[in-house]
Order: C-alpha cells, then sequence, then structure tokens
C-alpha cells in the first residue's frame, strides 16, 4: 500500500509541474485571464479522474476563467498525455483554491492588529 501512494504521489507533482506548464504557455483560451497556479494535483487509485486545485489571481472573472479551463480540459488532457507516459490519462476536474488568498488576506489582518514595533 505505501508504495502505491508513492507512486501516487510520483505521478500527482508530474502532472502539477506539467499542467502548470500547459496553462501558462500553452492554453489560448481567452476566457482564462490572470494569474493561475496549480497548488495540488489528488489522483484517484486508479488513476482516472485526477482533481486539480488552481489559485487564481488578478482575474477579470474567477467564474470564468473557472469555466474556460473546464471547457479546455480535453486540449489540457490531450497536451498530458503528450508530455506524461502514462497508460491512460486521467479526466481532469478543476477546482478553486482560495487558500493563498484566504492566507494572504489572514496576513494583511494581522499587520494592521498588531502593534507597529519600533527598531
Amino acid at each position: 500500500m505505501p508504495e502505491n501512494q508513492a507512486r501516487l504521489g510520483r505521478i500527482e507533482e508530474e502532472y502539477k509541474k506539467e499542467l502548470s506548464q500547459i496553462i501558462s504557455y500553452e492554453l489560448k483560451n481567452p476566457n482564462v485571464t490572470g494569474l493561475i497556479s496549480v497548488t495540488k494535483v489528488k489522483v484517484t487509485n486508479d488513476l482516472k479522474i485526477a482533481k486539480v486545485y488552481v489559485s487564481i489571481l488578478n482575474s477579470k472573472n474567477r467564474k470564468e476563467t473557472i469555466a474556460g479551463l473546464k471547457k479546455s480540459s480535453g486540449f489540457i488532457r490531450s497536451e498530458l498525455a503528450r508530455k506524461v507516459n502514462l497508460r491512460n490519462t486521467p479526466q481532469l476536474v478543476f477546482e478553486l483554491d482560495d487558500s493563498l488568498e484566504y492566507g494572504a488576506k489572514i496576513d494583511t489582518i494581522l499587520k494592521e492588529i498588531m502593534p507597529k514595533k519600533e527598531e
């Protein structure tokens, strides 16, 4: 079991790296705007479905961007199949990951409430 988990971890990391490249440099969908980072990829044990968590910054419209990613998932999947040589390429499910934004918001709040330290 742990051996399989290690393999899944390696596959997830490889997918994360390749998906970041594809979305950043090869995707030409006008609805996909802003800085998109693939934060995490979770693959099912049978490698049929991959949940791709993306963080979107400076986007004109986040819903449109997620919809654009979903619409382009066929293209993204075929590119992924070309780059990662596995028997089958999983179906891609895009999810919005707002943990980075949440962290930045918490950071801002902490800076406001913490008293200013003088050196």
